[in-house]
């Protein structure tokens, strides 16, 4: 049977494998959204020099905000992900000092 403390850690963990397996996914839709806001930006860039009006600058910078926002969110993600997995790893490591 298992100690508090180790139904703590246990439940923890579920929490911590959770919310990973729900991260991996989201930044799969924002990898998706990243590649879809570049395309997006780069498009905007063409037209941008190829008119040169004032309108077309302005849609490519907003291209770019959008793509530069979205890459920040991106590593924001990617950033909490690391940090959960090191989290899971030292939930596991106390589980099976617990165990020994």
């Amino acid at each position: 049977m298992l100690s508090p403390v180790g139904f703590l850690i246990e439940r923890r963990l579920r929490q911590v494998a959770r919310r990973i397996s729900a991260l991996r996914e989201e930044i799969a839709v924002a990898d998706e959204q990243l590649a879809h806001f570049a395309d997006l930006a780069d498009d905007s860039r063409i037209r941008a020099m190829v008119s040169e009006t004032p309108l077309a600058d302005e849609e490519h910078r907003h291209a770019e905000r959008t793509t530069t926002a979205m890459a920040r969110h991106r590593a924001d993600m990617v950033a909490e992900l690391a940090r959960l997995e090191a989290e899971q790893d030292d939930l596991l490591d106390r589980m099976l000092a617990r165990q020994s």
